[in-house]
């Protein structure tokens, strides 16, 4: 793998980790489930870590290490990174929060891995100055003084003190007052290759440092613990209560440092031989080349396998979140597809064919007379409806009217019950509730009434349009020209409403057998086998509009779904977990 300086880029790796950043990145879970909050930090902070160390540390397998130096408030970070360089470099003092921004020190001929964004690009970069050990100024006693109008940046330090292949950072403390601080030292933590973990003898079994020692030991990142301001004769006992302590965890192998309690001098350092032990610690490992990129790799498949782990959590609140969803949208579709059925049968059980529409039809073709003009002969029978529609009969928009009016009552009706029905079931689901907020969507919307009424007239159309294509023959024309394209239409619709598709079964007793009629004379101008086919598609058509209207209502539900991750999404994050277990795995983060 190749990089700008040299060594050769794992770059299949490099793509997975990508590839998993943007799916991370996108992993919104907007609904507050059981976890949810949780995956979201989770999912943020290995974001951030792939950000700020482990995509630049496989891109750069022989960088310099960073050892950040963290620890809880007045736990004596600054003061041991000033006796590790020897001379001040950062402010110590007793205002708390101290470490405002972060100070990294840095061999003067390693400036330019730390200079760039290669880590922690979301950081700006401010060049601090170096001590003269030998003629200190009043500013050299303050150390490097954090800029205020630079926070959320890096000051960088060259220093020849600090040996070449290892930088030095200088974390805020881990259980700052400051919320920003806090999170700072979480982030700066992250991208490390190594600990130097700072903590007191009255200080060092306090819960927040064991955390983030917890989360070390799942890192599997090399640690070094540093046990400052011990005051003497308890040594033996305290520094043995922690051994025991970080073996418990896990860290057993880590090397722990005793820094005995002593005044500091009017630089406020540290005795040159208090904090010995870690120097010459931190200056074995700078100086081997293989145990540093040990140390680099080790880190790496570690920071990597919580990455995996992150990505799993994340996957599986994604996969828990589309479930809800799933669940809420097969709540709308079953009431929006029983009010579908509903409307079905009311429109072809002859319940339409009740009340208003009865009347109106009944006026329409008459009875008795009527009805025995059926007796006859075809061409007789066309007389009578000649000189019927001739006549004063009934107007047949009245009933066109009456049949619009009734349809529109079902539809409407059946899509109300359908969103009451679809709203209660998400107002029982925590989910659901959370996606309508305090919107009320358990009535029809706005304009949908306006909708039917639209549709219905349209649907009245195609049938009349259907006549007269299916009439264009010229002994179809005269038969209809009798009685109107609007007269055989309405007729039609009769028909749909009495029976299935046109099919057999009108003599149902449906007010005396006035559906009969329709059919009779829809026969007699197109014969049995024409009417089944104009009946079927007269429905097929009402039942289409019907469905169109019943899916927008149910839109105003569903829409509200699509925040959800699709589930193609959440396979994909659950395979970038599994590849990025097996990339963690011991030796796989090589050169």
């Amino acid at each position: 793998m190749t990089t700008t300086n040299g060594p050769q880029e794992p770059a299949a790796a490099i793509d997975l980790l990508e590839r998993a950043k943007t799916a991370l990145a996108a992993a919104a879970l907007p609904l507050e489930l059981p976890g949810a909050p949780a995956a979201r930090e989770g999912a943020r902070t290995a974001v951030a870590q792939l950000d700020d160390y482990i995509i630049p540390r496989y891109r750069s397998l022989d960088a310099p290490l960073l050892a950040v130096v963290g620890g809880s408030t007045g736990a004596g970070k600054s003061t041991l990174v000033n006796a590790l360089v020897g001379h001040p470099v950062t402010r110590a003092g007793a205002i708390r929060p101290t470490t405002r921004q972060p100070i990294l020190l840095h061999h003067p001929a390693e400036r330019s891995w730390f200079a760039d964004a290669r880590i922690l690009p979301g950081l700006g970069r401010v060049v601090g100055h170096s001590v003269d050990p030998s003629r200190p100024t009043p500013a050299d006693r303050a150390g490097a003084e954090p800029d205020p109008d630079a926070m959320g940046s890096l000051v960088l330090v060259a220093d020849p003190a600090v040996p070449a292949g290892l930088a030095l950072l200088d974390a805020p403390d881990i259980d700052s007052v400051s919320d920003e601080n806090r999170r700072l030292a979480g982030q700066l933590l992250s991208a490390a290759d190594l600990w130097l973990f700072v903590t007191t003898a009255n200080r060092y079994a306090d819960a927040v440092p064991w955390r983030l020692l917890a989360e070390a030991a799942r890192r599997d990142i090399t640690l070094a613990v540093v046990l400052d301001r011990v005051p003497p004769g308890v040594e033996a006992e305290v520094s043995a209560d922690l051994r025991a302590m970080l073996a418990r965890e896990g860290l057993g192998e880590a090397p722990l440092f005793v820094v005995p309690e002593a005044p500091l001098d009017e630089l406020e350092m540290l005795p040159e031989a208090a904090a010995s032990a870690v120097r010459a610690w931190l200056g074995a490992v700078a100086a081997d080349a293989g145990a540093r990129s040990a140390l680099a790799r080790r880190t790496l498949a570690g920071a990597v396998r919580a990455l995996a782990g992150a990505a799993a959590a994340t996957a599986a609140a994604e996969r828990e979140q589309h479930d809800a969803g799933v669940r809420l949208g097969a709540d709308v579709a079953e009431a929006y597809a029983q009010a579908a059925e509903r409307i079905r049968s009311a429109t072809r059980d002859g319940t339409l064919l009740r009340g208003e529409v009865l009347a109106r039809w009944q006026g329409f073709v008459g009875t008795g007379e009527f009805f025995r003009s059926l007796e006859t002969g075809i061409g007789r029978f066309r007389d009578r409806l000649g000189a019927f529609f001739t006549g004063k009969p009934q107007p047949v928009a009245s009933v066109e009217q009456a049949i619009e009016s009734g349809l529109h009552a079902v539809v409407v009706d059946q899509a109300a019950k359908a969103a009451e029905e679809s709203e209660a079931r998400w107002r029982a689901d925590p989910a659901g509730r959370q996606l309508l907020g305090t919107d009320d969507l358990g009535s029809v919307a706005p304009g949908f009434s306006d909708s039917v009424a639209e549709q219905i007239r349209a649907w009245q159309g195609d049938l009349m349009e259907l006549i007269r294509t299916e009439g264009a023959d010229k002994r179809f024309t005269a038969r209809m020209v009798s009685f109107g394209v609007n007269g055989v239409a309405v007729a039609l619709m009769v028909v749909v409403f009495a029976s299935t598709a046109g099919l057999t079964g009108l003599e149902i007793g449906i007010a005396g057998g006035s559906a009969v009629v329709g059919q009779k004379l829809l026969e007699a101008i197109f014969g049995e086998d024409a009417v089944r086919r104009l009946a079927k598609h007269a429905a097929d058509g009402l039942e289409e509009r019907c469905h169109i209207l019943l899916e927008q209502e149910s839109r105003r539900f569903l829409d509200r779904l699509e925040v959800l991750r699709p589930a193609a999404e959440v396979d994909v994050l659950e395979e970038l977990a599994r590849r990025l277990e097996a990339l963690g795995a011991p030796g796989e983060a090589r050169a």
